[in-house]
């Protein structure tokens, strides 16, 4: 296979390709938050079911409101009155409450005067006024939600009231991470020489769940050949995507490749055109995606968001690539023989999107990822983007 670096889009590209979208299962809707949706969500019956009023006041009929009108019942929520309004009569409303029969009009409670068992209108009422009519939200038989939308509160709530109990989503991706290296030692654990905290492990896992996955595990190997294998085959035998972490490029102690290819799992692409992440490798067994990141901290931010994230929404069929947009940096930046992923934070100033770095930007430096809401891509090539330049730009 050639060692040419691939762009970023065409190792997208195969990521996608390769990613086969899993089952749909029945999900409670009190447990559905995050899920992404297997099928249309369609409005069994009107929203609101029936007219009601928006304001707590009277019910009347505009055309004969005029005057001491006598009330002759009570409307509340959940106990609609058993009468309907005449000429010149009112029923007293609350807000939601059923719109009586007869009734076209509500007079709010700071626009009447009540005396003596009547109430009279300090305003003429208007015909709709204050008045919620079936089906304003919700149409009976229209789609209300689509297959791959991901369900927040706002989904959950019109899904309630669209008549569901529970919804048809995907199945949540299975994950398991796998991080490699002698010097890894457990966050606060005391550190010896040469050894480091394992960031990367909290920071994936996060990533993963922040995109529904249901995280199997997160194992940690040294730089042992035998242990690797063992840890991967483990991993590939329940994971929809295994991620490892370090351990990918070409030195003596990098054992991922022959491990996974011990394993049966197909190279698809190694080393890809960004900075950074260079040596990103991507490979399958059947329908198991593995995607093997480097160790470097923001290296690994990087890679996981463009790469296992879109994979992680394709295997729950929502959409995979968010839409890229068009800014203009706020500094200059240099141009390198690969394609840069900058870190920045968005900003908009009299509608023009603003990009700005968000500090130094090599890979070691984590920093940079605080505050960033974006990465800028600059494209290959000599010179420097300069201040004032548009810039593509994608929401992280």
């Amino acid at each position: 296979m050639s060692r040419v670096l691939i762009p970023i889009s065409r190792a997208r590209e195969q990521v996608l390709a390769a990613t086969v979208r899993l089952a749909a299962e029945p999900v409670p809707l009190g447990i559905a938050l995050g899920r992404v949706l297997a099928e249309d969500v369609v409005a069994a019956t009107d929203l609101p079911p029936f007219g009601n009023s928006a304001m707590d006041g009277f019910a009347v009929r505009h055309d004969a409101s005029s005057g001491a009108l006598r009330i002759v019942g009570e409307s509340r929520a959940g106990t609609p009155a058993p009468l309907a309004v005449g000429p010149y009569e009112a029923i007293r409303i609350s807000t939601g409450a059923p719109l009586p029969d007869g009734a076209d009009a509500v007079v709010p409670v700071e626009d009447a005067r009540e005396e003596d068992g009547t109430v009279t209108a300090t305003a003429a009422a208007q015909a709709g006024q204050h008045v919620r009519r079936a089906g304003d939200d919700l149409r009976a038989g229209t789609v209300v939600l689509r297959a791959g939308d991901r369900l927040g509160a706002a989904e959950l709530g019109v899904a309630v009231g669209a008549g569901a109990a529970e919804l048809l989503c995907a199945r949540r991706p299975r994950v398991a991470i796998v991080c490699t290296g002698d010097e890894l030692r457990a966050p606060g654990e005391p550190l010896g020489p040469g050894e480091i905290h394992n960031s990367n492990a909290p920071m994936l896992a996060a990533l993963a769940q922040q995109e529904g996955a249901e995280l199997l595990e997160t194992v940690v190997v040294g730089d042992d050949r035998a242990a690797t294998e063992r840890a991967f085959a483990q991993a590939l035998e329940q994971a929809d995507l295994v991620v490892a972490s370090g351990g990918v490029s070409v030195g003596p102690h990098d054992h991922v490749k022959p491990a996974l290819a011990a394993l049966g799992v197909q190279e698809s692409f190694w080393r890809v055109s960004l900075q950074p992440g260079k040596p990103t490798w991507f490979g399958t067994r059947g329908e198991r995606l593995v995607l093997g990141l480097p160790g470097n901290p923001v290296s690994s931010y990087v890679t996981f968001v463009l790469f296992a994230r879109p994979a992680l929404r394709a295997l729950q069929g929502a959409a995979a690539l968010p839409p890229r947009a068009s800014a203009r940096l706020t500094r200059s930046l240099p141009r390198r023989f690969r394609e840069q992923a900058v870190r920045v934070a968005l900003s908009e100033q009299t509608g023009t999107l603003l990009a700005t770095p968000t500090g130094p930007q090599p890979s070691h430096i984590t920093a940079s990822l605080l505050g960033a809401d974006g990465f800028a891509f600059v494209p290959p090539g000599d010179g420097e983007l300069a201040e004032g330049d548009a810039i593509e730009v994608e929401r992280i």
